[in-house]
């Protein structure tokens, strides 16, 4: 249980720093910007405690936000993909998530990208919804959460199959 706790607190830390140092420097043509600290979301084990983990997620959020002074934007954004993570497992992964038998090492990857893939387009209209805070607008939401989901579910794969620890 401890190593458990300290895998995800080095995560937890790894992605912060990842995000805040790196990631938030990035803007191509104005509105491509990854958001690579929801891949602490995405990997979150499935047995935990739904309270606890909406609290971390809040967390990671705030912290991004108190870095990247943006209001509290982040923390929405990932608080909003933390309470919906439990309906996009059961939709991606069905009875192996209903048996609490997910591990995220021996899912085939078309159900993980379908899986990030929702969870990031998610976090991402949220996140541009509150930035922008106008619905004429709604096209430019759009734009921006369609090419940053793109550019984020891509590095959130490339991340996690670098880091991956799957042995057969």
């Amino acid at each position: 249980m401890n190593n458990l706790i300290s895998i995800h607190t080095v995560r937890f830390i790894f992605l912060i720093l990842l995000q805040v140092l790196l990631f938030s420097k990035i803007n191509f043509l104005g509105y491509i910007n990854p958001y690579i600290y929801i891949l602490f979301i995405v990997l979150y084990p499935v047995k935990n405690n739904r309270i606890s983990f909406m609290f971390v997620s809040f967390l990671l959020g705030l912290i991004i936000d108190v870095f990247m002074d943006s209001g509290g934007i982040n923390a929405t954004a990932a608080l909003v993909t933390a309470f919906i993570r439990p309906a996009v497992l059961k939709f991606s992964f069905g009875a192996v998530y209903e048996h609490q038998a997910l591990k995220f090492s021996n899912i085939d990857f078309g159900q993980k990208l379908i899986y990030i893939t929702i969870l990031t387009i998610i976090h991402h209209f949220t996140y541009f919804l509150f930035e922008i805070f106008n619905i004429s607008k709604i096209i430019f939401v759009l734009q921006n959460t369609l090419f940053s989901s793109l550019f984020t579910i891509t590095l959130c794969i490339l991340i996690m199959t670098i880091f991956s620890t799957k042995s057969k």
